[in-house]
């Protein structure tokens, strides 16, 4: 794997979406960037998809189709890029995801997301990596499957993370 950790302040957000794309596309399908919608944050997003049971390694995994979205913004308030990392299931209701923005000023810089629909279930703490957007790529996807097993259903509901699963670094 190569980590790019050059001087992050000559990033351009084309290039860097260009390169998580490339990035994505070993281990993900149909793998494209797109502009982010207007209720967006962020110019881009890179949207790949897959089979969960497959990629989890699981094959009673209950979702058959699941996709992978991340979009950065660079320029922010902030000496940080602001950046959003979710694993969304359509067929559940599930949304986990890695959120670094300035929504959660009580978490922290970072926080762990869990939504079921466009409903929140759970938000928590999440360790902040100061590092180029291509090492946080690295390591959110190396702490996804996790993150996806780590998520209580109730009622068929995603209802919050099992606190006994280390899934905020």
């Amino acid at each position: 794997m190569v980590v790019f950790l050059a001087n992050r302040k000559n990033l351009q957000s084309k290039r860097l979406h260009d390169r998580i794309q490339n990035r994505l596309s070993r281990e993900f399908d149909n793998v494209r960037r797109r502009r982010s919608e207007p209720r967006e944050a962020g110019p881009y997003r890179v949207v790949g998809e897959v089979n969960p049971q497959q990629y989890l390694g699981d094959s009673n995994y209950p979702a058959t189709v699941a996709r992978i979205e991340i979009g950065f913004q660079l320029q922010t308030g902030d000496p940080y890029e602001y950046y959003w990392f979710n694993w969304i299931e359509p067929e559940q209701n599930l949304l986990v995801g890695w959120h670094q923005d300035d929504t959660h000023d009580d978490l922290g810089p970072v926080h762990l997301q869990v939504n079921d629909g466009s409903m929140a279930a759970t938000h928590q703490s999440a360790q902040f990596v100061d590092s180029h957007p291509l090492d946080v790529v690295a390591h959110r996807l190396a702490a996804l499957p996790d993150a996806v097993s780590a998520v209580e259903w109730e009622n068929g509901h995603p209802a919050g993370l099992d606190s006994s699963v280390s899934v905020t670094n």
